[in-house]
């Protein structure tokens, strides 16, 4: 079983179910989705007033909410696999904490979905996909009480670990930007970080077109 935590923001819950029926869809093993959904994580105060989706800061909970034991994947909301989701899971490697891609870029747009400031810092995007080593000893300090108490910075630049030593590279074909870097049609796992395509002002964005046709399929209903 793989347990895949997947960001729920309920300003467009579209964007997870279509989410979560690709991964359904596409995955070759038996999966458990966990929505990281506000409303379902009794007991966490969110105490930050930043960060552009309600998932910004849950997502580091996932060690707590595995009890600290195993593997577990993260990923955003607004992404849709492109294969299957085992390939990522077989690449789990106990060594590292986590596991992510390195992205090093600079955005093109100050601004995102919803009119939210889309700045550039260290480590940006590391956050969106992440293999949890949740039995890892330096993941035992990410309590609920220290997500509550941290900042963005602390979180999403991962500074409780040694980046040389504790951080894991995943290939980038598994968190691809594609509204940053353009057309991949052998990327595995598409990012539309700027904004989801069921958001009229990036509804024509780049691999779009990708999104819309895994939608059709979410919304599908055999008739007689």
């Amino acid at each position: 079983m793989i347990p895949i935590f997947v960001g729920y923001d309920t300003n467009s819950p579209i964007v997870y179910h279509t989410c979560v029926n690709s991964i359904i869809r596409l995955s070759s093993q038996p999966i458990s989705i966990i929505p990281l959904s506000l409303n379902l994580l009794k007991g966490y105060d969110k105490n930050q007033i930043d960060g552009s989706n309600q998932f910004t800061y849950s997502r580091f909970l996932v060690p707590s909410l595995m009890k600290y034991q195993g593997h577990a994947i993260y990923i955003d909301g607004d992404m849709i696999l492109r294969d299957d989701i085992s390939q990522l899971w077989n690449l789990r490697n106990t060594e590292y904490a986590v596991q992510v891609v390195k992205h090093n870029y600079v955005t093109k747009s100050t601004k995102k979905y919803l009119d939210n400031k889309n700045e550039n810092y260290p480590c940006k995007n590391w956050s969106s996909v992440v293999i949890w080593n949740c039995s890892h000893t330096k993941n035992k300090l990410i309590t609920p009480n220290f997500v509550q108490n941290s900042s963005g910075s602390q979180l999403h630049r991962f500074t409780w670990l040694d980046h040389d030593i504790d951080i894991g590279n995943l290939p980038i074909k598994w968190n691809w930007l594609s509204d940053e870097f353009g057309e991949n049609e052998k990327a595995k796992l598409i990012h539309y970080t700027l904004g989801t395509p069921c958001y009229t002002k990036f509804s024509q964005t780049s691999m779009s077109d990708k999104w819309h046709e895994e939608k059709k399929l979410m919304e599908y209903c055999k008739e007689d």
